[in-house]
């Protein structure tokens, strides 16, 4: 659904409209687009959501009634899901809303924290519902793993740097549970290793569930200390060395999942880049311009030979002395208006011409191209163009 509409808008920033109408082209043109599609897609919204909300209630009702099979699905939707930012959608009913209990596990742990680290009884059978919070533990016990595979899979001359990377990413997430830094590097470089990731960290809280493992465990290493381990220690220490005893042997497990995974098919993880690319960790942020980035180039592939304004787009740029003599553009209702750094790198007005420009005005370092209504579109690809160009 994603790629058909980025498709569709590719094609409608593309689309000529006829003369009179050429003001409303180009990205003006989705905009109006955009609000007419918008009325009956609310309407739509209106008689679908419902339906989708009970599906999502018939999923929690299940996980929930479904014992050890439950905690398995909602651990691996918990974690595979956080690129599209979906896994809110999973645990916040079961952490803050009514899914288990009336306003949400944590707040039910902390109130009856006391209780339980007075009790010798199992918590598995006084706390028997807080199974849903264990996603700590593959932050605490899984990534120190993965950042070990990555170093020892990165190339000799690069190891160093790597570890200087790897070694603050790994602290951070065992001790705070932001893993961020290195969730997003390699889940754009391999994302089969996310989901071999997210099957691990399913299995390994199901394997601490059915040893008896509950908790508010959500966070990192201090987190879960001072939630669990610090005030429960006395009467239940005997299941949180179990939990040490799965993490550990679950993450050895996942190292060398990893490391053989990476080796036979060549992953460009942290450390194996290219000798004249630096080691990198990169956030949510640059990983998602960096799959827009992606879209862009597979989509366009076979729109740029049809796009009629790249060409102009091209010499325009080239008449003006090329990227580097630009210092600022924008564009008027039939325009285009460019600060350039030397007006002796210029070309001709009839070079301009013989490029569809009906005229071009001089006024020292500011020049005026006469394009037509169709200014906006030609101003969007010479953008782009400038951009590539590292300008």
């Amino acid at each position: 659904m994603r790629v058909l509409l980025f498709t569709y808008i590719i094609i409608t920033l593309i689309k000529k409209l006829p003369e009179w109408l050429g003001t409303f082209q180009g990205s003006t043109f989705v905009y109006i687009l955009g609000f007419f599609v918008m009325i009956p897609v609310a309407f739509l919204t209106c008689l679908i959501w419902p339906k989708v909300q009970l599906g999502i209630n018939s999923l929690q009702h299940f996980i929930v009634g479904s014992g050890f099979v439950g905690i398995w699905i909602y651990s691996f939707l918990n974690r595979v899901l956080i690129p599209t930012g979906l896994h809110h959608l999973v645990y916040i009913p079961f952490q803050f809303g009514p899914a288990v209990v009336a306003g949400g596990l944590q707040p039910y742990w902390l109130k009856h924290i006391t209780e339980y680290a007075a009790s010798t009884k199992p918590l598995s059978q006084i706390a028997s519902m807080e199974g849903f919070q264990l996603y700590g533990n593959e932050k605490v016990f899984l990534v120190p793993f993965i950042c070990w595979a990555f170093y020892a899979t990165a190339k000799k001359n690069k190891k160093k740097q790597t570890s200087a990377l790897l070694i603050p990413a790994a602290l951070t997430s065992v001790l705070t549970g932001i893993t961020e830094p290195i969730d997003f590097t390699y889940l754009f470089a391999a994302p089969i290793l996310w989901v071999v990731y997210s099957v691990m960290a399913a299995t390994m809280n199901t394997i601490m569930w059915c040893f008896g493992l509950r908790g508010l465990m959500s966070d990192g290493a201090i987190g879960i200390a001072s939630m669990n381990w610090i005030p429960l220690w006395s009467n239940h220490w005997h299941v949180y060395v179990m939990q040490f005893i799965v993490g550990i042997v679950c993450g050895l497990l996942t190292y060398f999942i990893f490391k053989l995974m990476i080796e036979k098919f060549n992953y460009v993880t942290p450390g194996r880049e290219a000798d004249n690319e630096d080691v990198k960790l990169i956030n949510k942020k640059e990983y998602k311009e960096k799959m827009a980035q992606q879209k862009i180039a597979q989509q366009a592939t076979g729109v740029a030979e049809s796009d009629p304004y790249i060409a102009r787009a091209q010499a325009y740029l080239e008449l003006l002395g090329g990227s580097s003599n630009i210092e600022e553009i924008s564009s008027c209702a039939t325009r285009l208006r460019v600060t350039v750094k030397d007006p002796d790198k210029l070309g001709s007005d009839a070079q301009f011409k013989a490029n569809k420009a009906v005229n071009v005005v001089h006024h020292g370092k500011a020049i005026q191209v006469i394009v037509g209504l169709d200014v906006a579109q030609v101003l969007e690809r010479m953008q782009a163009l400038i951009e590539k160009n590292g300008h």
